[in-house]
């Protein structure tokens, strides 16, 4: 094990499969990006043309109006979704965390459950309780005198969002949790000894030491918006409101398989891409200027 090789040897089925299913495909997209595919015939029987578009793809991507609206929709359900999942994940975790919890284990595990149900499964569920005639929910509000169309065109994005909160809440609270038990018990004593009430201890002591965690969630939920994808795909059949292209995820598929346009969809791709990273350096960088205040 001196051997300097060592370390390799035993790196090298896990750099393999990480190369060749993460790194290539990343490159290949760039690559993509910057091409553009030109077909002879009527179905491209008379063959197929590689060219060198420069930022031809990007100029068109950004030129295209359903892919910036859809990039607009999901920062407005970002801000929405985000902030109601990270202060409902927040608030269960201090609830479960608290001295007067009971069977915190059960609960734990009860609001974790969700994530454990494939989004596939969630959103098919949940389409049950949208459509009117099957759902008990729609029945209920037209008992009082409220018609609710969950799956029009002005309420499926708060539909969706609503999915993707039940799912990804449980996931959060636990990343809370996690970083809630590594807080030190003598600063709870000193706080117990101080005559702090647990809002005060919430507000003094635990929000502040679980920032790290909280970025963890804001982060990943912020990469997971843009990546929205399999709720909108399969709500597609039953709302007129989702068109092929309503999220940029969405947007990319439909272009590399519908539309046929790889350099197109890479570029989208691509440009998602940056967009999560950007997004994710700003809510870091503001997060660490407000801590700089304190």
């Amino acid at each position: 094990m001196r051997s300097k090789t060592a370390p390799w040897i035993l790196l090298a089925p896990f750099l393999v499969v990480f190369i060749g299913t993460m790194i290539v495909p990343i490159v290949m997209a760039i690559g993509y990006s910057f091409s553009s595919v030109e077909r002879s015939g009527l179905l491209g029987e008379g063959g197929i043309t590689n060219s060198f578009a420069g930022f031809d793809n990007y100029v068109k991507a950004l030129s295209n109006v359903n892919f910036v609206e859809s990039i607009g929709r999901m920062i407005l359900f970002g801000v929405v979704q985000v902030t109601v999942m990270i202060v409902a994940a927040v608030v269960l975790a201090l609830l479960l965390e608290s001295a007067n919890a009971k069977w915190p284990g059960f609960f734990r595990a009860t609001y974790f459950l969700p994530y454990g149900i494939p989004g596939v499964i969630a959103t098919i569920l949940w389409s049950f309780l949208y459509i009117p005639g099957l759902s008990p929910i729609v029945d209920v509000l037209q008992l009082v005198g409220l018609d609710v169309d969950f799956l029009g065109p002005n309420a499926v994005l708060w539909s969706i969002a609503n999915i993707v909160t039940w799912t990804y809440t449980g996931y959060n609270m636990l990343i809370i949790v996690a970083q809630l038990k590594a807080i030190p018990g003598e600063l709870y004593e000193a706080a117990k000894i101080d005559g702090a009430s647990s809002f005060r201890v919430a507000r003094s002591i635990q929000i502040p030491l679980i920032r790290p965690a909280l970025m963890l969630t804001i982060i990943f939920s912020i990469i997971g918006t843009l990546q929205l994808f399999a709720e909108p795909r399969l709500l597609q059949t039953m709302s007129a409101g989702i068109t092929s292209e309503y999220t940029p995820n969405m947007s990319a598929y439909a272009f590399a398989f519908q539309y046929n346009d790889i350099g197109m969809a890479a570029a989208q791709s691509v440009i998602i891409a940056v967009a999560a990273f950007l997004f994710s350096a700003l809510a870091l960088g503001i997060s660490n200027w407000m801590e700089k205040r304190r």
